[in-house]
């Protein structure tokens, strides 16, 4: 396929059409999903969780999600590659502005980081100086000591207006990407019909612009037990290539996620 940039997500949402995110960590897999037609690959600082072993993101370091970041951009072939900034990496915007060039040079053709519209300044910056950001609400794992554990966020109507304000205050900063995951349904089809920018959703109901999951969960080979907005897309397939190509089908034609996998 063509390389896949930002102007072509925009006009796939004006076009009323879905796209698909996986997470990848090495060259093999970001090969094997960009030839099957992935749009975006995250490399995600949930190769803590997955490919460390850690029971949380936190531990994973910069200088780690450039390592992969640099694997995932050898065997890409036209995806976008998109990069978490990980764990008190973005603390003030000048580090953030520190933190995002590293993995830009690494091969990211932009960048997450996981908040609120305390964000506004370093998506500001970032933007200002050509590094694409997409900003990541809702359920923010880095935050889990904070929140409490796993948990839906904007169940409650003052969180799920704040919610709202965010995302507005961060498009307005210059974000060129919305990620929610673990979010009401309703709430994200209201958050995604009233951005310009791209939505991407994890947990969040089928109304957003795109879907992502962790490939060891779409795999079904994570350890323990699942989060309930992941789906194993390996049961009835006979290869990897063809799991990636059903959940491409799935999230295009609408049919994942279901209501069974969303909030």
């Amino acid at each position: 396929m063509s390389n896949i940039t930002l102007h072509t997500l925009t006009s796939l949402k004006e076009a009323g059409k879905k796209f698909t995110v996986l997470t990848a960590y090495d060259a093999t897999f970001a090969h094997l999903m960009s030839t099957a037609g992935i749009e975006m690959i995250l490399v995600g600082d949930s190769l803590g969780m997955v490919l460390q072993g850690n029971s949380s993101t936190l531990p994973v370091t910069l200088e780690e999600m450039a390592y992969h970041t640099r694997c995932v951009a050898q065997g890409n072939q036209g995806a976008m590659i998109m990069a978490d900034l990980p764990f008190m990496t973005y603390a003030t915007a000048e580090q953030c502005m520190s933190s995002a060039a590293k993995l830009m040079q690494a091969g990211a053709h932009l960048v997450k980081i996981e908040g609120g519209a305390w964000l506004a300044d370093s998506i500001e910056m970032l933007a200002t100086r050509g590094i694409p950001v997409c900003a990541h609400l809702g359920l923010t794992p880095q935050a889990v000591n904070k929140l409490g554990g796993y948990k839906v966020q904007g169940k409650d109507k003052s969180s799920a207006l704040e919610m709202i304000e965010d995302a507005r205050r961060l498009e307005e900063a210059g974000a060129s990407l919305l990620l929610l995951e673990c979010v009401p349904s309703l709430l994200a089809e209201e958050i995604t019909r009233n951005a310009s920018i791209p939505v991407i959703g994890i947990g969040a109901g089928p109304a957003t612009d795109a879907q992502v999951l962790v490939l060891h969960d779409m795999l079904g080979i994570t350890p323990g037990r699942r989060p309930k907005f992941t789906k194993n897309f390996m049961e009835g397939c006979n290869s990897i290539e063809g799991a990636i190509l059903r959940y491409i089908d799935e999230v295009k034609n609408g049919t994942f996620p279901s209501e069974a996998q969303s909030f």
